[in-house]
């Protein structure tokens, strides 16, 4: 049996996650009591047939104050049961989510005759602190749409072919913004940039024009060979502590040169040594933009 708990405040993706789910076979229910969730699994597990392998169930601010409390003595005791567990808490910034509320029109949860939805939305995160302090996964959306949520849910937990630690190097622009939920971030803004070379700018680090430019200057080589000198030697401690999900993220100025260079090539590499080693390229593509 499998669970994924799926957690965040509104507005931030939730619906997407089970829907996610649910097109990849977990039998999904929304706005789960934080009490039941125990009986859940057990009715599941005594099911002879367990017609249910997978289940996600989504918990979040609905619930009642007490049971949230609750949920960090709840997930330890599911998981001294050796069920195989993800807890995937999905958030974004509050200007993003008060945008997303205006938009849609939706009523917050939390709102109230005494309280305004920008009120709601920071309550809501106090709520959330016992399970955000456990999250295995979390995922801003803060500049993702649906389409690229799909994806980054589907690279993370539905691509996971077993238990252990996923790692993913992901490439990123800092003109975009860091990734906040990268756990380590490497910048390569010191290397050459073939964005400057007219005749390279139209590529990306996917390319054989940039991959050979890049392979020809000596900084660019004596990185590659420092930063995975320090992950094929740190990820696997990481991953000795049971950590569920690691993140590392590769920096450059636009995200589509240097850093899409160098997170392709360390991934390959470190895919020999460890299991579970997904690649993420965040700005190379933007689905939004075509």
């Amino acid at each position: 049996m499998r669970l994924v708990i799926v957690s965040g405040r509104s507005g931030s993706g939730k619906s997407t996650a089970l829907d996610v789910l649910e097109d990849n076979d977990y039998y999904c229910i929304d706005n789960l009591p934080a009490t039941l969730l125990l009986e859940l699994v057990e009715r599941t597990l005594l099911n002879p047939d367990m017609l249910y392998p997978q289940i996600a169930v989504s918990i979040d601010a609905r619930n009642q104050p007490y049971q949230l409390e609750r949920f960090p003595e709840l997930l330890a005791d599911l998981r001294a049961r050796h069920i195989q567990c993800d807890l995937l808490f999905l958030d974004a910034n509050d200007e993003t989510l008060l945008k997303r509320f205006s938009e849609t029109r939706r009523r917050h949860p939390l709102t109230n005759d005494t309280r305004s939805l920008p009120e709601a939305i920071a309550d809501e995160k106090r709520l959330l602190e016992p399970i955000i302090d456990l999250a295995d996964l979390c995922i801003d959306t803060t500049h993702l749409n649906l389409y690229q949520l799909r994806d980054i849910i589907k690279l993370r937990l539905l691509d996971k072919p077993e238990p252990g630690t996923a790692f993913l190097i992901e490439s990123f622009g800092f003109k975009r913004g860091v990734p906040v939920d990268a756990d380590v971030i490497f910048d390569m803004r010191c290397l050459a940039n073939p964005y400057w070379i007219p005749e390279l700018r139209g590529y990306s680090g996917l390319d054989k024009p940039v991959i050979d430019y890049l392979r020809d200057q000596p900084e660019a080589e004596e990185m590659y060979q420092d930063l995975y000198s320090y992950l094929s030697k740190w990820l696997p401690r990481f991953a000795a502590s049971n950590r569920a999900y690691v993140t590392v993220g590769i920096g450059c100025t636009g995200g589509q040169h240097r850093s899409v260079y160098m997170t392709e090539r360390l991934g390959a590499a470190l895919r020999k040594k460890l299991k579970n080693v997904q690649i993420r390229h965040r700005d190379v593509v933007r689905l939004d933009s075509q």
